[in-house]
């Protein structure tokens, strides 16, 4: 008698951006509901969350990148093998939007002008210093000129996280119910450990890691 295996589902989503915006930070409160004030530079994590929707098994795996590569043949191996990105920036490094905006460039480089896969993220949100002014400029910069989706948010307070991964699961027409049941099964990756993806070992030093 044959066994009926349920298909799973994989995407992978990129999380790019400079250093110190805050990718790790709103991957950490996703995932954990925690934010650790004290900065910590990222070489590379590999985090992997499996549940059931709707009766279909689903993977997602978020990739937290470093915001400097050396190599630049590593950061393409990055956006060859993600379905989705988040390029954050954050509300009080104004330049950090610049390497937004060179990040998406190189993104359509490698997958094609038609890609549409991208959620822009305004992080540390919660900055009263921030300016309105500019980030309604970005927003309309994002939305329209780019077609990508613009997500307000702060790791420190918890504000809008899930908006970041309604938004991505949207991007590739998932379900995109995010609450915290889909965070029972979770575990943290290296390179090594995905064999699916078929990536070369990776050195890590100083990352987050999941308990």
């Amino acid at each position: 008698m044959s066994l009926m295996v349920q298909e799973q589902q994989t995407v992978r989503f990129v999380f790019l951006g400079a250093a110190g915006v805050g990718k790790t930070a709103l991957i950490t409160r996703f995932l954990q509901d925690r934010f650790d004030s004290k900065y910590t530079r990222t070489v590379e994590e590999l985090h992997a969350l499996e549940y059931d929707s709707d009766g279909e098994r689903m993977r997602i795996e978020i990739l937290d990148t470093s915001g400097s590569y050396a190599f630049p043949a590593m950061r393409a191996l990055c956006i060859r093998t993600g379905d989705a990105f988040a390029l954050v920036y954050a509300a009080d490094e104004p330049n950090s939007l610049d390497e937004v905006q060179r990040l998406r460039e190189e993104i359509l480089e490698v997958k094609g002008e038609k890609f549409t896969g991208i959620t822009v993220i305004e992080n540390k949100a919660d900055l009263s210093s921030r300016c309105r002014q500019a980030t309604a400029q970005a927003m309309r910069t994002v939305e329209e000129d780019w077609g990508a989706g613009f997500v307000e948010t702060s790791a420190c307070t918890g504000d809008n996280v899930t908006g970041v991964f309604r938004d991505l699961l949207q991007h590739l027409k998932l379900p995109s119910h995010v609450s915290p049941a889909l965070r029972r099964r979770r575990q943290t990756m290296t390179r090594e450990s995905a064999g699916a993806r078929k990536k070369p070992p990776m050195k890590k030093n100083n990352s987050c890691i999941l308990s």
